[in-house]
């Protein structure tokens, strides 16, 4: 079984000039294993804009950049792949555009039938969520601990856990089998830094993943 892994999302609205050192600090303060870049209410141009400032910085530490929202920009720009969810692009379509290479990742909320449905679609992860309060994402969903329990005894496809997770409470998720805990405050908007975020976030994984054995 693989260890879980951090898994990074951008604050919704960013300065690519003045989020990129902040990028560097977090990607060098330890293994991540990919960032999404999320960006709301934004143009085609200022999307590919943040694109071209910020993958390189990701993709030149062997870290998978992911697009959200948009799988035909992420082929275009050659990201890694591309997230969507219930409002997005329909799954077959983001499989189309992405073609066989690229990660194709989807958000099922905590829908034990949306999650299956994406694995048969073409998705190469599935993500739950939330699974505490967040002010990240206007969401009223609660997914329960143990639908990653379910999930990784049932199936193969990798899960990620998103909503709220911070260094104190993620070790429930960890146990219960998530393969990506992605963060978004955790890091940000750490009082000491990104740098700090991240490594606190893959200390408190390292201890799950001692419990767990």
């Amino acid at each position: 079984m693989n260890a879980c892994e951090l898994y990074l999302i951008t604050p919704p609205t960013l300065d690519p000039i003045q989020f990129k050192p902040l990028l560097i600090e977090a990607l060098e303060a330890g293994p991540i294993a990919a960032l999404q870049l999320r960006l709301k209410n934004v143009s085609d141009d200022e999307i590919r804009k943040v694109i071209d400032i910020l993958q390189p910085v990701v993709q030149d530490r062997n870290v998978a950049f992911i697009l959200n929202d948009r799988p035909d920009l992420a082929k275009e720009y050659g990201c890694d792949g591309a997230h969507v969810g219930m409002d997005d692009a329909p799954i077959e379509l983001a499989r189309s555009q992405l073609g066989n290479d690229l990660q194709l990742g989807v958000s099922c909320y905590d829908s034990r039938d949306m999650a299956m449905k994406a694995g048969e679609k073409g998705a190469d992860y599935i993500a739950f969520g939330a699974f505490f309060p967040t002010i990240s994402k206007d969401t009223d969903v609660r997914a329960p601990i143990e639908l990653l329990s379910w999930w990784s005894e049932m199936m193969e496809l990798p899960v990620v856990a998103i909503g709220g997770i911070t260094a104190e409470n993620c070790k429930p998720l960890v146990k219960a089998g998530a393969d990506f805990l992605s963060v978004i405050g955790a890091v940000w908007r750490h009082p000491d830094g990104p740098a700090k975020g991240v490594q606190n976030m893959l200390r408190a994984i390292i201890e799950a993943e001692e419990e767990k054995q």
